[in-house]
């Protein structure tokens, strides 16, 4: 069995080491569950001795790899996501005490809502986020309604909340977090080794996030930026002719998959995974 330069074991001697897989801490639109295996087994199969993500989200994809490099970015312009998982990282057991507090409440979410997130402390406001998260309708960000089950226990459970949060946490020990857009996020990091997964906002729900994180014409420049990289990169978009146009340069593989918030129901689709870069 092979070792890393740290004495880590590397059974499949890729440079990448097993690291137990956890569940993101809340849910997120677009958070790429139906995809997240396939995805994995991509990432993994890819040599790279830097992990980038420039749009982590809840982290979706990246709490679900069971191999890292030594190496590893998370990178989000959300303020919130950022703080959340600075906090995690921390202050984990602040911040489940913290989250213990709170019930499922229509009450609860609709004073949340009409929080400033800006003038609460780090762990208040990540606190916030996370019940906002759990307990809103399909994980929306933009738009959040109070999401209400009537086939099982409610949507926001504090215990199952607490144990996620430590299991990520520790998942974040070594871990760079960075509040950077996009461009810059992959400026910074690109160098020969790297390897980027980028999963931007769908063509078409571009602020899905909110009305200023993300713009269509970015699409054109990050292909443009993509073209000159210097380590690789995996991109999963939804399958758009648009989409396809503009990423025309690299390698497009069209998955099936399906679409559906918590609880609508689910309706097929279908998404490419785009992969280039030196």
């Amino acid at each position: 069995m092979a070792r890393d330069s740290g004495g880590h074991h590397d059974p499949l001697g890729t440079g990448l080491t097993p690291v137990d897989p956890a569940k993101p801490v809340a849910p997120y639109i677009g958070g790429k569950r139906n995809l997240a295996r396939r995805l994995t087994a991509q990432i993994e199969a890819t040599p790279h001795t830097l992990y980038i993500e420039p749009f982590v989200g809840m982290g979706g994809v990246f709490f679900r790899r069971r191999l890292r490099p030594r190496c590893e970015i998370i990178n989000d312009l959300s303020g919130d996501v950022a703080n959340l998982f600075r906090c995690m990282r921390s202050h984990p057991g602040a911040l489940v005490e913290l989250v213990s507090l709170q019930l499922q409440s229509r009450a609860d979410f609709d004073r949340h809502m009409c929080e400033d997130p800006t003038t609460l402390t780090d762990l208040q406001r990540a606190a916030r986020f996370v019940y906002l998260q759990r307990s809103a309708f399909g994980g929306k960000v933009s738009g959040r309604n109070f999401g209400v089950r009537t086939d099982g226990p409610s949507r926001f459970r504090a215990s199952e909340v607490g144990a996620d949060l430590i299991a990520a946490a520790r998942r974040l020990e070594g871990v760079t977090i960075e509040q950077l857009s996009w461009s810059d996020c992959i400026a910074r990091y690109d160098r020969a080794g790297a390897l980027f997964y980028l999963d931007p906002p769908y063509f078409g729900c571009e602020t899905d996030y909110g009305a200023d994180l993300f713009g269509r014409a970015e699409f054109a420049a990050m292909a443009e930026q993509l073209g000159r990289l210097k380590g690789r990169f995996i991109l999963s978009l939804n399958d758009r002719p648009e989409v396809r146009e503009i990423f025309a340069a690299f390698d497009i593989e069209a998955v099936d998959t399906h679409y559906g918030l918590a609880g609508g129901g689910a309706r097929p689709a279908r998404e490419v995974i785009i992969i280039g870069g030196g």
